[in-house]
């Protein structure tokens, strides 16, 4: 029958962020409030002049028939050129184009996950390595994250390794990582590395967010020069040039590696939008726009920030990178007897206010937590946090 589905499916979720918006949609169309999103996961930054007019000139070229499955040539180059001058050398056939960096990170975990083999994640984490892992009959495993308000997400490396068994196929790493927006301390990248490498393990390394990143020192997983050896590295356009909707990443990794993703792709999407690619080549003449905006961001954090901390019942902890905060709300959910996802719908229903329910991030971390993007104006980070304050205040009264 139609709805007889492949088993691999299980209990396989959608992109569950989604579902707030729809809830925010009915309650503007049914209480006429307009809403504010803290759930967005996309700069609000228009994609920058120069990459906009570059597709243009490509569409108007008539550039719009199919690319080499693993990308153009001249985009490929100036991806391994890009991070060879930031972080040691990357050649252009270890580089491979695809259409946004969720398309990457499938093709990572379709490269080497087997039924059985297990994946271990930090915890939280970004929801689709989880869901993907399932899909192919993997087993993910999770590394508790710790938390303190005064000085945020740690990831203890020692219990990670102490997680490792005979399964173990890959690590994940995300960094800047969501939805706690910190940024892993370089010793803790280094000691990951090294347990990979001499574990004879997969590092996947996601570092979408590597621009965002406004206290502390990024180290990216390609300083090391042996990467060739144990890293997947994905990244892409959507987040540091506000392109979220070009659909365009990029994996690299070594080039017998990129042939296989190569097979792949001309077996599941052909290749990346051509004209789209054209221009991302404009992108690299775009870092002045990328400064201003990740000024702008960093102001927004510290809006956030102090806006948070009027909220009595949440502790906050003021995120070093990406563009979340990721605020502990343990005494407002005993206070009202729910869980984050019904204090979620509770904040749109009431306050109009859309937030990310921490446990979408699988598995127990985020029970305690609720995401918060700040990729909104300032005003509105303003509004959206008082209503949250109003409400709450509100029915301390009632309780009284």
């Amino acid at each position: 029958m139609i709805t007889d589905f492949a088993s691999s499916l299980g209990n396989l979720t959608g992109e569950s962020t989604l579902v707030y918006q729809e809830i925010a949609r009915k309650v503007e169309r049914e209480k006429g409030i307009k809403t504010i999103n803290f759930g967005i996961g996309q700069p609000d930054v228009k994609t920058f002049l120069r990459i906009r007019e570059g597709a243009k000139r490509a569409l108007d070229d008539g550039f719009t028939g199919y690319t080499p499955a693993l990308g153009i040539d001249e985009l490929r180059q100036k991806i391994a050129d890009y991070l060879s001058s930031k972080y040691g050398e990357v050649k252009k056939e270890e580089v491979a184009i695809t259409p946004g960096a969720k398309t990457a990170l499938f093709l990572a975990f379709l490269l080497y996950v087997n039924p059985g083999d297990e994946v271990i994640l930090p915890d939280p984490a970004f929801y689709s390595y989880a869901e993907v892992v399932k899909l192919l009959g993997g087993k993910p495993v999770y590394a508790k994250m710790s938390f303190s308000e005064s000085d945020g997400f740690s990831l203890n490396v020692e219990e990670l390794e102490n997680l490792i068994s005979s399964k173990t196929k890959m690590i994940v790493l995300n960094n800047p990582h969501n939805p706690t927006g910190m940024v892993f301390k370089p010793r803790e990248v280094i000691r990951l590395q090294e347990i990979a490498r001499d574990r004879g393990i997969i590092l996947l390394s996601d570092e979408i967010y590597d621009y965002f990143v406004f206290e502390g020192e990024m180290r990216s997983v390609l300083q090391d020069p042996a990467w060739r050896d144990y890293v997947i590295y994905v990244n892409g356009f959507s987040k540091t040039f506000s392109m979220t909707g070009w659909r365009l990443g990029y994996i690299v990794a070594r080039k017998e590696v990129i042939q296989k993703v190569g097979v792949l792709a001309s077996n599941i999407y052909t290749c990346a939008t051509s004209f789209a690619q054209r221009g991302a080549l404009e992108a690299f003449n775009s870092f002045g726009d990328v400064e201003e905006m990740i000024k702008l961001f960093n102001r927004r954090r510290d809006v956030m920030y102090q806006e948070l901390k009027k909220i009595k019942q949440f502790k906050v902890y003021k995120s070093s990178g990406a563009f979340y905060m990721f605020p502990e709300v343990s005494e407002l959910l005993k206070r009202w007897n729910t869980d984050t996802k019904g204090l979620s719908v509770r904040l749109i229903e009431e306050a109009g206010v859309i937030t990310i329910p921490g446990e979408v991030f699988p598995l127990e971390v985020g029970k305690r937590f609720l995401r918060f993007s700040f990729a909104i104006d300032e005003e509105k980070i303003k509004e959206g946090v008082n209503r949250i304050k109003e409400v709450i205040e509100a029915d301390e009264k009632k309780r009284s």
